[in-house]
This record gives structure tokens, C-alpha cells and sequence, in this order.
């Protein structure tokens, strides 16, 4: 059976703009292992044996982490991995929450961010499916975590996911270590560059100093080209919206390669000024 395997991980709780930010690459069984070879090869060309972290970049190994990102970027061009990245904007804010709802809010974004991200519903090949779950190291308690689990199982029963002939089992969602895996590595370091952009941590600049350091201004062009790799897939990509479906309806939130989701509660109040469009 055709399987897809969903490689997950988040970041930033809290940014002064945008917070929760979750991101995931989706790839067939097809296609892992030949994707997991393509990584494995350039992370040995480059000499980058430790795990690779959007927190490790410096002037000195930015080049590296470009030519690793263009070998990602190739294999999203290439259609062999897609990738999702969701965020909350500060300035919305979710009325009524309960108690639970607030201690539960990382499993419930988590939930919604594996349920629609994807647009798994809107899958259109008629073979069945079956999907795997694998999650960087959740930072909860193993009650939280087996409950959060119970309801992303629940999605079987979804007619939606039904009909797109889907089908995910509690052992297929899984822990795993991303030192282990370089695709993980890859989405970190594109999901930290966009919470790094929206969040403006491009212009912070250390107390005493007149200049911005310079591991941020390699931070800064890393995610440049990033941004360029995207651009190059969808001109004109705004990173700070939900990327649209214009041309095409809602089967492109299955079909689009690469594509990012603002994520707003229906209701959801205004709180504060809005950040300007990226």
C-alpha cells in the first residue's frame, strides 16, 4: 500500500509578532528513501556531520547551508517532498478558551496543522493510502501526548479523509530523534528562518553595539535565499498569509509543493495592530 509519511516539527511558541509556528514535509514511500540519499550525500559533501539547526548557523558555515537548502529545494522542485509551514499572528486572539483548551492549545494547533495543512482531503489519486506520523520529540507529558494521539486517529472516521481513501494507526505515529533524520534538519532550518523573518529578529541588533551582529546578517541571507528558492516555485509568495488557491480551487492545498498557512481561529478577535506583509 502506498504510504505518505509526514516528518513534523514546530518551533517558537511565542515571537513578538507571529507565534506557534509548525511546519511538516510530506513524502511518499516512494520517494524516501531515494529523498533521505539525496540529504545524506550532500550533508557528507559538505562535511556537515553534526545535526543540522537553524540556531547553528554563522557567517562561517552559511555557504554550507545554502548549498544544503538548494539540494531541499531541488527535491520540492522536483515534487518529491512537499512542505507546509503554519503560524498564529499575535494580533488574533481566540475568545471563550476554557482552561483545558489553554493547556491543550499546543496539541490542538498541532491536530489542526496535521487535519489541514496537507490538504489531505483533497487528495485525488484513487489508490488507498495510509499515513505515518513522524513527530520531533513532543515536549509534553505521555498522557497529553497519547491523547493528542487518540484524536489524530480519530480521523478515520472523517468522511473527508474516508473518501480520499486515507487511513493513519496509532503505531504510525511515532516520536523520533531529528539528529536521526535529515529532512527534519532541512524543516528546521526553513521553519526558523521564517519565524526569524516575520518576527523581525533580522534587525535586532545587541545591547551596546551599533551594528547587528554577524551571525544574524548570515542568518539574514540564508533565509534570502530561501526566500529565493520559493519565489522561484511561486513568484510573488508572501510568507506571511495563507498561500492562496487562485487558478486552481482547493485541490491545490494538496497539489502545491510548497505552501504557508495563517492560521485563525473563526473566533478570533482583534487585539492589536497588524504586521505589515512580507
Amino acid at each position: 500500500m502506498l504510504e505518505y509519511l509526514i516528518y513534523s516539527d514546530e518551533s517558537v511558541s511565542k515571537g513578538d509578532y507571529f507565534s506557534n509556528f509548525y511546519g511538516g514535509a510530506l513524502v511518499t514511500s516512494r520517494d524516501d528513501a531515494t529523498v533521505r540519499r539525496v540529504l545524506a550525500e550532500k550533508k557528507a559533501a559538505l562535511n556537515l556531520g553534526g545535526e543540522v539547526k537553524w540556531q547553528k548557523i554563522t557567517e562561517a558555515y552559511e555557504g554550507k547551508y545554502i548549498e544544503l537548502m538548494d539540494a531541499f529545494f531541488d527535491l520540492i522542485e522536483s515534487n518529491k517532498v512537499k512542505v507546509r509551514i503554519m503560524f498564529t499572528q499575535n494580533m488574533f486572539r481566540r475568545r471563550g478558551l476554557t482552561a483545558d483548551q489553554r493547556d491543550q492549545q499546543y496539541f490542538i494547533l498541532y491536530y489542526q496543522f496535521i487535519k489541514h495543512a496537507f490538504g489531505l482531503r483533497h487528495r485525488t489519486n484513487d489508490e488507498p493510502a495510509r499515513l505515518r506520523l513522524l513527530l520531533d520529540q513532543l515536549p509534553d507529558t505521555r498522557e497529553k501526548i497519547e491523547r493528542f494521539k487518540g484524536f489524530v486517529v480519530g480521523l478515520n472516521s472523517n468522511p473527508a479523509f474516508r473518501r480520499a481513501g486515507l487511513s493513519i494507526a496509532r503505531e504510525d505515529i511515532a516520536d523520533v530523534d531529528s539528529k536521526q533524520h535529515d529532512l527534519l534538519q532541512c524543516l528546521d532550518v526553513v521553519l526558523g528562518s521564517m519565524q526569524f523573518r516575520l518576527n523581525d529578529k533580522h534587525l535586532e541588533i545587541p545591547p551596546g553595539q551599533r551594528r547587528r551582529g554577524k551571525r544574524t546578517r548570515a542568518k539574514e541571507r540564508v533565509y534570502r535565499h530561501i526566500s529565493k528558492r520559493i519565489r522561484a516555485i511561486y513568484p510573488g509568495f508572501n510568507i506571511g498569509i495563507t498561500t492562496g488557491t487562485a487558478g486552481g480551487g482547493k485541490e491545490l492545498r494538496w497539489t502545491h509543493r510548497y505552501r504557508h498557512w495563517l492560521f485563525i481561529s473563526p473566533d478570533s478577535e482583534i487585539v492589536g495592530s497588524s504586521k505589515r506583509d512580507r
